[in-house]
């Protein structure tokens, strides 16, 4: 029931408008820093207008490293905008983080990709994939789900 709901919010890989009021509003929660600390506000200049989009995203850690993870796919907006402004985005948690993005290949996805499924339960309705399916099943959808390093600018 949940999974339908989240689909239908995200038709076609895009937020109807009950998906976009609730990520602003989560977008302003997860960037006061009320939220846990993976819950994050992701700020890059909109491709279009040069406005800067606000959205929340989870964000995962692994070895040492940070991730955002695009569970609609390589298309989804702040996925284009990111590529559209060089890389480089904000991260708000609390605190203000100049950051770039960089794209980690389709070999090192899989286990974030598990990683990420296990914190972020909103993601699973869009990842064809059981949270706790073994790392092949992952590797068969790695090279769809986008997976960028967070990198201190």
């Amino acid at each position: 029931m949940l999974g339908d709901l989240k689909r239908w919010m995200y038709k076609d890989n895009h937020p109807n408008a009950l998906a976009r009021l609730l990520n602003a509003i989560s977008a302003k929660a997860h960037s006061a820093g009320i939220a846990p600390d993976y819950m994050v506000t992701l700020e890059v200049p909109g491709r279009k207008s040069g406005n800067i989009v606000s959205l929340p995203l989870v964000l995962v850690k692994a070895a040492d490293r940070r991730y955002l993870v695009s569970m609609l796919g390589a298309e989804a907006q702040w996925v284009l905008n990111v590529q559209a402004n060089g890389s480089k985005a904000t991260l708000r948690h609390g605190r203000t983080e100049a950051i770039r993005l960089q794209e980690i290949p389709v070999d090192q996805r899989p286990p974030i990709l598990k990683a990420y499924l296990h914190i972020a339960p909103g993601a699973r309705p869009h990842i064809p994939v059981d949270k706790d399916a073994p790392l092949a099943e992952f590797e068969r959808i790695a090279p769809d789900i986008p997976v960028f390093e967070v990198i201190a600018a």
